[in-house]
């Protein structure tokens, strides 16, 4: 759904109370997103940022919780403000329950983030305020997800 640009139907996967986290997000991102509705907002400006093309690898993990997964990806696209290319590897801990994400917590690495999105994320919306920008996060690759 991200490739094809289809957030409403992405953010129909979340359950109405999901909680989305950010454990390593820098001061000008928000760390955590609580319900559907803040889920929406955040991926209001979707592909701004980066046009993403493909997601060459996914592995996922299962965990000793049936509702619980860690996937590993690896994006390729396109800096929408610079036209420069754009790799980027996530991990991702996700919960769901009744078909619904629960919870996701994506592991980003902050220092992955090119500074023209950095550019692109300054922008403000019409009140002036800060909009969150990028949808997919750099995630470091840790030691022992398997």
């Amino acid at each position: 759904m991200l490739l094809d640009k289809d957030i409403e139907g992405w953010v129909a996967l979340c359950d109405e109370n999901a909680v989305f986290e950010f454990p390593f997000a820098p001061e000008r991102y928000p760390k955590r997103l609580e319900g559907r509705t803040a889920v929406a907002a955040y991926l209001r400006d979707y592909p701004d940022p980066i046009d993403l093309h493909a997601f060459p690898y996914v592995e996922i993990h299962r965990t000793g919780r049936p509702d619980t997964i860690v996937v590993e990806m690896h994006a390729t696209g396109r800096i929408m403000a610079s036209g420069a290319p754009y790799e980027g590897d996530y991990v991702v801990v996700m919960t769901a329950a009744e078909g619904r994400i629960t919870r996701y917590r994506d592991y980003w690495n902050p220092l992955g983030v090119p500074a023209s999105m950095d550019a692109a994320k300054s922008r403000t919306s019409p009140g002036g305020t800060p909009r969150p920008r990028p949808t997919m996060r750099p995630a470091p690759h840790p030691d022992g997800v398997s």
